[in-house]
C-alpha cells in the first residue's frame, strides 16, 4: 500500500497534474512493485504565499509524500528517487525542483478495507 500527496504551486501543478500522476505510478509500479490498479495520488496545487520557494529552487518547487507499508530495501527507495529526478525532467521540473520523502509505516499502523494492514492479503511484495 502507497498513499502519495503531491504539493506545489497551482500555477505549475495544475497543468502537470495527469502527467505528474503517470510518472508517479509508473515509478511505483516499476520500481516499488505496486500493482497496476493501486493508484492513490492527491494533489494540493497551492498559492505562491502558501507554498514558498527555498533558496536554490525555481516556482516549479514540487514536493512528493510517499506514504507506504514499510519493508523496502534502501536500495529499492534510492531506486525509487533516481527514477522520479530523471524522469519529472520531461514535464518541466528539474532534479533540483523535486522533493521526495517516504514515509514508511507497519502494516499494524493501517486501516484498510475494515481490516488491520497487517491482516490483509496482499497481490505484491513489500520486501523489496
Amino acid at each position: 500500500m502507497a498513499q502519495f500527496k503531491v504539493h506545489g504551486r497551482a500555477e505549475h501543478l495544475r497543468p502537470i497534474r495527469a502527467d505528474l500522476s503517470d510518472v508517479l505510478h509508473r515509478a511505483a509500479v516499476e520500481v516499488l512493485g505496486l500493482p497496476e490498479a493501486k493508484r492513490f495520488h492527491r494533489f494540493f496545487p497551492m498559492d505562491a504565499e502558501d507554498f514558498p520557494t527555498p533558496d536554490g529552487r525555481t516556482e516549479r518547487y514540487t514536493v512528493v509524500e510517499v506514504v507506504m507499508f514499510e519493508g523496502r530495501s534502501v536500495a529499492t527507495k534510492k531506486a525509487f528517487y533516481r527514477r522520479l529526478f530523471a524522469d519529472v525532467q520531461t514535464l518541466g521540473i528539474s532534479p533540483v525542483d523535486l522533493e521526495v520523502v517516504i514515509l514508511e509505516t507497519p502494516r499494524h499502523d493501517w486501516g484498510i478495507r475494515g481490516l488491520p494492514g497487517d491482516e490483509l492479503e496482499l497481490s505484491y511484495r513489500v520486501d523489496r
